[in-house]
């Protein structure tokens, strides 16, 4: 279903709740667009569907209000335990966000009660919150939500809870499945009743998607919409209001680029997307040094308590900078963001895609700019062709302030900002190596010198991919890097605590080995030591055995052990048992030394 029209809640041909309208006028969204006038009245009609639509299109919309529409028509309410809608989504974040917009339009219902089940919270807090003001729409990701499931021991016997479902959605479906929550959702699917409307909301539509319709769905009305003005022939998957560019720029250029770029849009919004986490931690840190006077913030998939705290002050900022990872890829909705950058260009096709989703969202205008290395500049070809989403060149700014030597300078002045650089400098390496586009981003074509001058490194870290290799073109600043500090008092206490015991550690074992090899007396002293201890030992515990049976039986022993390494015959081992272990014995071979080396 295709170029689907949009316009007045009102003409909906099927009739919403009053106060659903008035909920949507509050929130600023007169009209419908395209996929909620295309979605809205197939749910409604007990339809299951997957509707694919550009990022930015107002998907949660098209099951959000079907949701309220088919739980306020129920015969008969719902009970406080009883849940009659899931909403499951990849991210925390997009989660949340889902809950809030929820909340707008529940404030206007209190017989409807929602909660919100993610990652970063306490599970038995959940539980308690349920079982005391329940949760008829239940907001959740898959692994939290799979979770509760199995919580039956502490209360909360949620296969029954599920019984009265009545709808399911899987938001940015294709992203679940590349998240590696395929398990999740089917053990999910098969613990929720079969009779139930479900729908599939996705950017992209993929082939584990595709099994996913087949498994979940019964009968699936296929939606798939285009925004109005783009040609049917078209498939491009941005949004048209978007203004997609790109910049060439030597590794060693990028980060003088984009601080120059960043200084020149200080009033506006920007979500600046880096490879890795190491990289988000090294460049977030950078950047709050280098472009003063702006709200510089840092997500990333590692963070666990605190990215809905940072997700939620950077969505109320007028202006500001988040540094993050593709873990804002996807679905995520921030009023007015004015740039979408890539510092790196994403591991898939799909990514690009969803990243620069972030800005020209629902009828706004945004820009998005990638910045790529001059063996990289094929991606954009590739992109124009894979993904049909077309680039324009934005040229270089040129001489722009050199700001690496002061990047330099904040990494000898503080441990932290020096290891960080490390770290993300290998991060970005060993995913560079591992990019889905291995045509293009070649790791054998990098310039590994021109990037390392890029990180403002101080040497070149010993890694394996860099094993045997030279680099002429890299100078090494002239410092011992073990003897820079940390900034924090209480870190470089530590640390020189820890480098102390090392020390100590060290002259101890070097002494243990010098105590080893000491006169033939030491060892002879620890010899009738032991031997007082045996002979207390045979005393205590009864043992008939004296001095000459024990020496003996040692002796065997140890022509045992020389027959079954080889080192004596089988007839040197006999004639060494006929004669008491003595016979084949060297003084050496039957010393002490040799007993302790066994």
């Amino acid at each position: 279903m295709e170029h689907v029209t949009e316009g007045a809640w009102e003409s909906l041909p099927v009739a919403l709740h009053p106060r659903v309208l008035g909920a949507l006028r509050e929130l600023g969204f007169p009209c419908m667009t395209p996929v909620q006038a295309a979605t809205i009245p197939l749910f409604m009609k007990n339809k299951d569907v997957a509707a694919e639509a550009v990022t930015g299109s107002g998907k949660t919309l098209a099951f959000v209000i079907p949701i309220l529409e088919i739980l306020l028509r129920r015969e008969e309410k719902l009970k406080k335990s009883q849940v009659g809608a899931i909403i499951i989504t990849p991210t925390r974040e997009l989660a949340t966000q889902i809950h809030e917009v929820l909340a707008h339009f529940t404030k206007h219902f209190p017989q409807l009660s929602q909660i919100l089940w993610i990652g970063g919270t306490n599970p038995a807090e959940d539980v308690a919150r349920f079982k005391e003001h329940g949760g008829h729409i239940v907001v959740a990701t898959p692994g939290r939500l799979e979770d509760m499931f199995r919580r039956k021991a502490e209360g909360l016997d949620l296969a029954s809870c599920v019984r009265s479902l009545e709808v399911l959605v899987l938001d940015e479906a294709d992203r679940l499945l590349d998240m590696g929550f395929e398990a999740s959702i089917n053990t999910i699917l098969e613990l929720l009743p079969r009779q139930r409307r479900t729908g599939l909301f996705s950017a992209t539509q993929t082939q584990e998607v595709e099994n996913l319709v087949r498994a979940g769905l019964r009968n699936p009305v296929r939606i798939s919409v285009k925004e109005k003005g783009v040609a049917a022939s078209s498939t491009q998957k941005t949004p048209s209001r978007l203004d997609n560019y790109y910049m060439v720029c030597k590794a060693h250029e990028k980060f003088n680029q984009l601080v120059h770029f960043l200084r020149n849009h200080k009033r506006e919004k920007h979500l600046v997307f880096f490879s890795t986490c190491a990289c988000v931690e090294y460049y977030g840190k950078a950047l709050e040094g280098l472009v003063k006077n702006v709200r510089i913030l840092c997500i990333h998939g590692k963070m666990k308590y605190r990215r809905n705290k940072i997700f939620m002050e950077f969505r109320q900022l007028q202006s500001g900078i988040l540094v993050c990872t593709d873990v804002m890829a996807r679905g995520i909705d921030i009023p007015e963001v004015n740039w979408v950058l890539q510092y790196d260009p994403p591991s898939s096709a799909s990514a690009f895609v969803h990243r620069c989703g972030r800005t020209a969202r629902i009828g706004h205008r945004g820009s998005a700019l990638v910045f790529l290395l001059p063996m990289e500049e094929s991606y954009v070809s590739f992109l124009a062709i894979n993904q049909k989403c077309p680039l324009q060149e934005m040229a270089q700014q040129q001489q722009p302030a050199d700001v690496l030597p002061k990047l330099q300078a904040m990494a000898c002045a503080d441990r932290a900002v020096f290891e960080k650089g490390v770290r993300a400098f290998v991060s970005f390496v060993q995913a560079y190596a591992k990019h889905e586009c291995g045509l293009i981003f070649r790791l054998k074509d990098l310039d590994l010198a021109s990037l390392a001058r890029g990180f403002a490194l101080l040497r070149m870290p010993r890694m394996p991919e860099l094993r045997g290799k030279q680099f002429p073109d890299f100078v090494p600043v002239d410092i011992d890097t073990d003897t820079i500090p940390f900034k924090d008092k209480a870190r470089e206490k530590q640390r020189q605590k820890l480098l102390q015991e090392q020390r100590e550690k060290t002259e101890t074992e070097g002494k243990r080995k010098f105590i080893k090899n000491k006169a033939w007396s030491k060892q002879k002293a620890k010899k009738e030591k032991r031997k007082k201890i045996n002979k207390k030992r045979n005393r205590e515990e009864g043992s008939d055995m004296d001095d000459e049976d024990m020496e003996e039986l040692l002796n065997d022993t140890r022509l045992l052990r020389k027959f079954k390494k080889g080192r004596i015959t089988e007839a040197e081992f006999e004639k060494g048992l006929l004669s008491g272990g003595k016979g084949s014995c060297t003084p050496v071979g039957c010393g002490t030394s040799d007993l302790e080396g066994e």
